[in-house]
């Protein structure tokens, strides 16, 4: 499961929201599949899910997000078109097309999208200013994988300030020690 990008943003969330948690590792296929207790936690069977100390159940990594948001009293203008707009409607679309297809036409739309729209976007040294949010925290998998895929991203590509910010969270534990060797897109 660590190896999936949104389990993965999840368990940044949490560190960065210094939000006490103990991690459990669940097999997603195979003999024997997600064991009992985690059924009776999420009967959908969805990954990854959070159980507060109260009981409450967050069965997805953007109602994690959103709990985390919430706990910390953090979701700003940039946060919200982040993870309601840039990530969801925009990158993770053409991100996807880039990936499963490796068509040219759909690596160059990528691109395009990378150093028109994410890039300018990003605020500081984090996505939204001064201070890592969940947008960063939902963006890093994502733009990771990509950068690994498809880059390096850099200032010839149009994506230097990805590169930066990449960067700068790589050197933050929150979010490097994340970082999987071996990892899968998500679809």
């Amino acid at each position: 499961l660590l190896f999936h990008v949104v389990a993965q943003k999840a368990w940044i969330a949490l560190q960065v929201g210094e939000i006490p948690f103990e991690l459990k590792e669940v097999s997603l296929y195979g003999p024997g599949g997600k064991p009992g207790w985690f059924w009776e936690l999420n009967p959908d069977g969805t990954v990854p899910v959070l159980e507060t100390s109260d009981g409450r159940v967050f069965p997805d990594s953007e109602l994690i997000l959103d709990h985390v948001d919430d706990a910390s009293e953090s979701m700003s203008d940039g946060t919200i078109i982040w993870r309601k707009t840039l990530l969801p409607r925009k990158l993770l679309p053409i991100g996807k097309t880039a990936v499963l297809s490796s068509n040219k036409q759909n690596v160059d739309k990528l691109f395009r999208l990378l150093s028109e729209e994410i890039d300018p976007s990003i605020e500081g040294p984090f996505l939204c200013g001064e201070s890592p949010t969940t947008a960063d925290c939902a963006a890093f998998p994502f733009l990771w994988r990509l950068d690994q895929e498809f880059g390096p991203f850099d200032s010839q590509n149009g994506c230097a300030q990805i590169r930066t910010w990449l960067d700068h969270c790589g050197k933050i534990p929150a979010f490097s020690t994340t970082i999987q060797g071996a990892w899968w897109w998500w679809w």
